[in-house]
């Protein structure tokens, strides 16, 4: 079955929640490269916001709207309590994680291994979706271990579904929850993107966005039409301009032109002075800005100068201005090609309270 992809559905294009990289600074400025795109949180575990400071959790810039909260954790009451905590602070969405492997997750009972207890989840995301009225959705893979029969992602969805949740994310990989490293749970086993089609074929009024291994925007158009949504991650993340060619595959009619890079450093300057302002370290921003001039003359100097410590030290934010003048390449108003995409390795910025720091463990 091939689908027309529904310009109104807000999945259709996601930024994955990676932990120690999708904190609220790199939000921003995905935000800045695609103001359609869906922005998730590192993973914050229901333990950190219960027993923590959820200010310094939860607290984000009022340009990342549309942005969802993900949840690490599994008891029921636990989670409804950091669902309404996400609400309250202003989330578009909270998500559940049942896709993380490493075994820090495990030994709290959440995850992947969750995806062992798919009445568990139900009841959990039943709990979440009684307590607030935004968008409650689940992050998975499609199974665990050596387990490789559809039907057992298929029944996992299923029963989950039966609490009211109807978006489902779905990273098409197997999580080995002993014998590999979170890295190589996101290498290893072997992608079955064919799945995630199969459960929009075999559910089909459930919505289910692909995830894992997608990294080009020929990719992304292909999976519009068979899915109702894709995640990318870490390719949004290295090289973030393709997050501009994706706007354009979104957006649909009457979509804004795409944005020159001096636009992007400009508005880029104007937050980091400010967030300086309320105690962040230029570094904190800086780090995330590394790959947008990828492919262009100067680039490696763009990325030492960003990376300087003795550079950065004096919380400068127009160091990133400078460090932009060393690229070769005048800025264009057309973002690449795909082809251009495969040779490459103002929103309201509102002052938030202090730099988020989120608590979680590695990356889904």
């Amino acid at each position: 079955m091939r689908t027309s992809p529904d310009s109104s559905n807000p999945w259709r294009l996601c930024v994955a929640p990676m932990m120690d990289w999708t904190d609220r600074h790199c939000r921003v400025f995905h935000r800045l490269l695609s103001p359609h795109a869906r922005l998730y949180t590192e993973m914050v575990t229901t333990p950190a916001l219960l027993h923590g400071d959820v200010a310094r959790h939860l607290d984000f810039d009022p340009s990342e709207h549309p942005v969802a909260l993900q949840l690490g954790g599994s008891e029921p009451d636990d989670l409804a309590a950091c669902a309404r905590l996400a609400e309250r602070w202003g989330y578009d969405e909270v998500n559940l994680n049942c896709g993380c492997p490493s075994e820090r997750v495990q030994r709290g009972a959440f995850g992947a291994c969750l995806m062992a207890e798919p009445a568990l989840v139900r009841d959990g995301v039943a709990a979440m979706r009684d307590a607030v009225s935004i968008p409650v959705t689940v992050k998975h893979r499609i199974g665990i271990d050596r387990i490789e029969d559809y039907g057992f992602v298929r029944d996992f969805v299923a029963t989950v579904a039966e609490a009211g949740v109807s978006v489902f994310i779905v990273h098409a990989r197997n999580a080995w929850l002993k014998g590999l490293s979170p890295k190589e749970n996101r290498e290893v086993p072997p992608l079955r993107h064919e799945w995630v089609e199969r459960l929009k074929r075999d559910l089909p009024a459930l919505t289910f966005v692909a995830n894992g291994g997608i990294d080009s925007a020929a990719q992304v158009e292909s999976f519009l039409g068979r899915v109702d949504g894709v995640m990318i991650g870490r390719a949004a993340y290295r090289d973030p301009w393709l997050l501009v060619a994706l706007e354009g595959l979104v957006a649909g009619e009457g979509a804004p032109a795409a944005p020159e890079r001096l636009e992007v450093i400009d508005r880029l300057v104007a937050y980091a002075a400010d967030r300086i302002d309320h105690g962040t370290p230029l570094r904190a921003i800086t780090r995330h800005l590394l790959g947008l001039c990828n492919g262009l003359p100067g680039a490696r100097q763009w990325r030492r100068l960003l990376s300087d410590p003795v550079a950065l030290a004096g919380n400068d934010p127009t160091l990133i201005r400078r460090a932009f003048e060393c690229v070769g390449e005048a800025p264009r108003r057309v973002p690449p090609s795909a082809a251009e995409l495969g040779d490459q390795g103002s929103p309201s910025l509102g002052a938030g309270d202090r730099e988020q720091r989120l608590s979680g463990t590695d990356r889904m």
